[in-house]
């Protein structure tokens, strides 16, 4: 029997290839609009719009303003003539068609699929979320998939958790685990609603000392054996 009936997911960087599919949605963006991408603006794009939905979790920004700020702020840093509303509506329509999975990610998926309940819990925009989810391989082995958007709240938030606890049939917390990348987001919000954790930390970062995280693998082909107890 599985240690654990019921496993949350986080998508991106645990699942999903988000810097891969990121990297495609920007270039297919900034080519429509004239601009022919180079490897320092990926760069850019992708530190202005992580630290971004850092902000998001500390409720210091909202997604709506989000969607369009990162733009703004990538034109002004690169001096780029350029509508940052056209950028980003066309930003949200490329991302929703990339679906790449991280190494290992599929075969994980159908062999948890075979003990365990599984979820993903995400706080990505619902279009977008949707649309990745539905063209990837690994959506018949999830029960749902749970968006922040959707929700109301974002993770780390006790209440993105209770809404998924909410409607999750015979939720039982004793037998949920947490599995994601961000320690801000999938961590924190594990440990605030009182769920056990498991951190995916492929780079081997060290654990903060204050974070009582349950579990940290570094490579995903851990996280069966983990959750068969093996």
């Amino acid at each position: 029997m599985a240690r654990y009936r019921t496993i949350l997911l986080d998508a991106d960087e645990t699942l999903f290839d988000f810097k891969r599919s990121e990297r495609h949605a920007l270039g297919d963006t900034l080519r429509a609009a004239g601009i022919e991408p180079t490897v320092e603006m990926q760069k850019g794009y992708s530190e202005i719009n992580a630290r971004a939905w850092k902000r998001l979790e500390r409720g210091e920004i909202t997604k709506e303003a989000l969607r369009t700020e990162r733009f703004a702020e990538l034109c002004r840093h690169f001096s780029l003539n350029a509508d940052e509303q056209k950028l980003s509506r066309d930003y949200i329509a490329s991302l929703a068609t990339q679906s790449f999975l991280l190494d290992g990610a599929l075969e994980l998926c159908k062999d948890l699929f075979a003990h365990c309940r599984l979820y993903i819990i995400t706080n990505g925009i619902a279009a977008v979320q949707h649309g990745r989810f539905d063209r990837s391989p690994i959506k018949p082995y999830f029960k749902e998939i749970f968006i922040s958007d959707e929700i109301g709240v974002e993770k780390p938030h006790k209440a993105f958790f209770e809404g998924v606890a909410n409607r999750i049939p015979d939720f039982d917390p004793a037998s949920t685990l947490v599995v994601g990348d961000s320690l801000t987001s999938d961590m924190a919000g594990g440990i605030g609603a009182g769920l056990d954790t498991c951190w995916y930390n492929p780079s081997g970062k060290e654990k903060p000392a204050d974070m009582p995280i349950t579990y940290t693998i570094k490579s995903l082909g851990e996280l069966l054996s983990l959750v068969l107890g093996a």
